[in-house]
Order: structure tokens, then C-alpha cells, then sequence
């Protein structure tokens, strides 16, 4: 396991997804509001291929997927969807590279994680692929070779970067639980095992040579499943988190795990008293007993999930508030 990197002060950064279309645009705001832990941005309003499940799709080796009337399914060749995939991303690290011309420190890329993208996308029978052992296998280790190639090509257009990946499994929780619904919608599949939804995850995070952060903006997250399969950082939405979280939690705190929080709003409203936004971080942490010396290194600001449904102004606004409130914990950790 990668360790992530030593936060030397406060951190923010986005979740993955930001409004609009214009790749340059999205990439200049992010660059200019994260200095500390900026991303690559994703831009889903452009259509299938910039979803974060055709963008993922897009990087597995050896594997083809198409865009049908009930979503992405997998075929036997690459077609209009994956070429749009490809273009797309290619559009974005353009942009992102021109705006980290000599930039040094940690820079975060996203990815669909193996169990949600298997949960996402249907065999070419039309059963999701998440049905099929097997196929989940394959669906992992292919998206493992995709994850290693893409990182090698951002560490050669950015290379002062620190990288970080991000496996998004916002289906990660349903799938234990068996709460994913087959394609025909009429039932559930059946939960996977734990200790197999920690080896598959494993195996990708193991197979790729950075710092794995797993976000999760569902509730109910397995944060001692996330640590053992080895990620370094878990990704919350601040608003979700109950007392049951509360021994995972501080476990992970204490051994060194780092919690990226959403505690800005990720669609547009009024915001106000962007120190305030992390009163919540401040009571769970005496909560918990730990030291509050630990705090502004073991947390990282984020909004509650992308920000694709916002106004580009408030996508602006809230990755600024981030900042301020990820301050606000570094001056105040009390």
C-alpha cells in the first residue's frame, strides 16, 4: 500500500466532476482555487463517454463498451462511445497540462471503482456484469492495466506531480448488502461476499504504484473493508456519517488512514461562514478522543459529492469555501 502524502497544511480539493463543458475552463478553476491538492476534472454534461462510468470504460484494456437504450453494455469491439471516451479524456489532460506547467505536489485523478462499474454495466447477454464472478474478475484486472496506463501518461505530461488515484464505489455499499437491482429491475442480486469485495478491490489498488483514495458519497460506507484492501484515504459526505462510524473512524485516524469530508454543498444554495462548515469535523473529533493536533493532517476538505449539477459561479464558490474551511481547521483544530 502507497502511503498518501504528508499533508504539511490545510487541504482541499474537488470530488471529480465540475459544470459545463469547456475542458480549459473547468481545468483553470481547479488549478487556480486547489493549490494544495488540485484534480482532474471530469465533465459529464458533455454526454456518454464523459460520464464517470463511459470515461472509466474508456481506459480498460481489452474490454468494449457501448452506449444502448439501458445504459452502457459491453460488446466485442470499440465503437463511437469508446473512441468519444477517449477524445474526451484526452481534451481534459490537455487542459489540465497546460494549466500545471512546473507544478510540483500532489495532483488527484478519478476512476470508477471495480465494483461499481461492475454493478453499472451490462454482459453482452443483458444481465449486469456484477451477476458473473467471472466477469467481475475480468472487469477488475482489465481496468487495473487501464488505471496503470493512464497513470504512466499523466506522470509524463505532469511530471512534478505526486499522484493520487481516486476509485469512486458509490455502489459499494448496495452491492454487500445485495441491494443492486438486475437489469431487468424486477429483482435484486445477490450480496457479495465481503472478504471478496476486499480482494477485488485490493487487487486494483494493489496494481497500481500510488496512493488509493476510495470515495463513497452513499451511506453506510465499510470503512475497515476500504483500510484492509488497502486504501490510504477514505472520501465521505460529512453529512452521512453516524455514531456507527465513529470506531472506524477514529481506528483509521489514529493508524494513519486520511479522510477526504464533504462538508460543502455540491448544488447551488447559499453559502455563508465557510469556517462554520467544519464545526461538525471539530465535534466528531472530540468525540472521538483524538488529538486535535491530528486533525488538519488526517482531513481533507471536499464538497459533499461533484459538482457536475452546479452553476459554473457556485461550482467556483463552493471549491473556495473548501479551502477557507480546510484553513479554519489548521487555525482553529479546537
Amino acid at each position: 500500500m502507497s502511503t498518501f502524502p504528508t499533508l504539511t497544511g490545510p487541504a482541499a480539493t474537488g470530488v471529480g466532476s465540475m459544470p459545463g463543458t469547456d475542458a480549459r475552463e473547468a481545468a483553470k478553476t481547479v488549478t487556480g482555487s486547489l493549490e494544495a491538492l488540485p484534480h482532474l476534472p471530469e465533465l459529464p454534461a458533455r454526454g456518454p463517454g464523459a460520464d464517470m462510468i463511459g470515461r472509466t470504460l474508456g481506459l480498460l484494456v481489452e474490454l468494449y463498451a457501448r452506449v444502448e437504450p439501458s445504459g452502457w453494455r459491453f460488446g466485442d469491439h470499440p465503437g463511437r462511445d469508446t473512441r468519444r471516451a477517449h477524445s474526451w479524456l484526452g481534451e481534459d489532460l490537455d487542459a489540465l497540462e497546460e494549466f500545471t506547467q512546473d507544478y510540483t505536489g500532489p495532483l488527484k485523478i478519478q476512476a470508477v471503482g471495480p465494483w461499481t462499474l461492475s454493478a453499472s454495466v451490462e454482459l453482452p447477454r443483458g444481465e449486469k456484469a456484477l451477476a458473473d464472478p467471472g466477469a467481475v474478475r475480468d472487469v477488475s484486472a482489465s481496468l487495473t492495466e487501464g488505471l496503470r496506463l493512464h497513470l504512466a501518461e499523466v506522470r509524463r505530461r505532469i511530471p512534478g506531480a505526486e499522484l493520487l488515484l481516486q476509485l469512486d464505489e458509490p455502489s459499494l455499499p448496495a452491492v454487500l448488502a445485495g441491494q443492486v437491482k438486475t437489469a431487468s429491475g424486477w429483482q435484486r442480486l445477490r450480496a457479495v461476499d465481503r472478504g471478496v469485495g476486499e480482494e477485488i478491490l485490493r487487487g486494483v489498488i494493489d496494481g497500481v504504484d500510488v496512493p488509493v483514495i476510495v470515495h463513497s458519497c452513499a451511506p453506510s460506507v465499510p470503512i475497515p473493508l476500504l483500510r484492509r484492501a488497502g486504501a490510504s484515504a477514505v472520501s465521505l459526505d460529512a453529512s452521512l456519517l453516524t455514531e456507527r462510524d465513529d470506531d472506524a473512524i477514529g481506528e483509521g485516524a489514529e493508524s494513519g488512514t486520511v479522510f477526504l469530508l464533504g462538508v460543502v454543498p455540491a448544488t447551488d444554495r447559499k453559502l455563508s461562514d465557510p469556517a462554520g462548515r467544519v464545526s461538525g469535523v471539530r465535534t466528531l473529533w472530540r468525540r472521538l478522543g483524538l488529538a486535535p493536533a491530528l486533525l488538519p493532517r488526517s482531513v481533507v476538505v471536499t464538497p459533499t459529492c461533484g459538482l457536475a449539477g452546479a452553476s459554473p459561479a457556485y461550482a467556483r464558490t463552493a471549491l473556495s469555501h473548501s479551502v477557507i474551511a480546510a484553513q479554519s481547521l489548521a487555525d482553529n483544530p479546537e
